[in-house]
């Protein structure tokens, strides 16, 4: 009844010839240049480059991490699903404290949210770890004051992307502002989520595997589908 593509491989063709045509990908470094491109991918917004902020050389820390098979802490349960566990290059662990023990007394009693008092439960893994914050604010500001004042080790990298209204837009330019010597990924405002931090996560993976991908993000044959 209506016309459309759909050959999986050509769809996935297509799509990143748009992103190499339409979004402005000049200020990237080549190994930044395959991130930048998943996250496009996922929002399907060519504009979101302009919003992209690398920390550091967060590609080398989070691609030694993974292949050391760290962990990847998460703020949510969305951004858990999202990662393609059979990309991880070490079957890294992918851990959400969100709902571990009494989340919610430990949030009345700080005063906080669920989100970012599950961010306490995670000091016996962050050392070295992965960070994939995409929903809540209140834990990217969390895990940084919990950084700042030694009350949770440094982990490799962060990938702070929350979204929304309240919060969002500081959050991360708190990350920007005071993340030190630990490197991150974010996106400038209120725009994030869960897809672009899976995204992103995945896409890490990607680099992370010995064959997975080329220097410009747009043939991943070997790594199964393009989400």
């Amino acid at each position: 009844m209506f016309d459309y593509l759909r050959d999986p491989q050509e769809i996935y063709a297509q799509s990143f010839a748009t992103i190499e045509a339409e979004a402005d990908l000049a200020r990237f470094s080549e190994d930044q240049r395959p991130i930048a491109i998943r996250v496009i991918h996922a929002c399907g917004m060519v504009e979101m480059a302009e919003q992209i902020a690398f920390g550091g050389d967060v590609i080398a820390a989070a691609t030694v991490a993974l292949r050391a098979g760290k962990p990847i802490l998460c703020d949510a349960e969305m951004v858990r699903h999202g990662i393609i566990s059979r990309l991880l290059p070490a079957e890294n662990p992918v851990l959400c404290t969100l709902n571990d023990g009494d989340t919610h007394g430990l949030a009345s009693q700080m005063a906080t949210t669920r989100s970012a008092a599950a961010v306490e439960a995670w000091a016996d893994h962050i050392e070295g770890a992965i960070i994939a914050i995409g929903n809540a604010p209140t834990a990217l500001f969390h895990l940084l004051e919990a950084i700042q004042t030694g009350r949770l080790a440094k982990p490799a990298a962060i990938i702070g992307m929350p979204v929304g209204f309240v919060g969002a837009r500081e959050s991360k330019e708190a990350l920007i502002t005071h993340a030190g010597d630990v490197p991150f990924i974010t996106l400038r405002g209120r725009f994030g989520g869960s897809a672009v931090t899976a995204a992103t996560v995945n896409a890490l993976a990607r680099l992370a595997r010995d064959d997975a991908t080329t220097p410009d993000g747009t043939r991943d044959r070997k790594a199964g589908d393009p989400s």
